[in-house]
């Protein structure tokens, strides 16, 4: 009889181990879609902004070729159509930054950063 009961005892717990393993996987699935989903309506409205930023630097950039040579052009060029360009899940989650500017190049960054002291 004891062991009667430790049997139905253990297979209850091992039900509700594997009822609990499966709900989490169904929220994880939906979470999953639900940040895929926000990524894409994310890049939807992120996207024009980013794509107008482009084309505003890059002109910026041809009037910059004329006045200050081809690698502060360059500088524009990168700072303006460089950066984040889609959203993705990890962004919607907060895993990823979105850098909506481009990087310029290191040494240039440096000299700032110094200068600023």
């Amino acid at each position: 009889m004891r062991q009667l009961f430790v049997i139905v005892m253990l297979s209850m717990l091992a039900r509700q181990a594997m009822a609990a393993r499966a709900e989490a996987a169904n929220d994880n699935a939906a979470a999953e879609a639900g940040y895929g989903a926000g990524s894409v309506l994310g890049t939807l409205v992120y996207a024009p902004f980013k794509a107008t930023f482009c084309i505003l630097g890059a002109l910026g950039s041809g009037v910059t070729l004329a006045a200050a040579g081809p690698d502060q052009a360059g500088r524009v060029a990168t700072a303006s159509c460089g950066g984040t360009w889609v959203i993705t899940p990890d962004v919607v989650k907060g895993r990823q930054e979105v850098h909506f500017v481009g990087g310029t190049s290191g040494p240039a960054r440096t000299a700032v950063g110094r200068a600023g002291r």
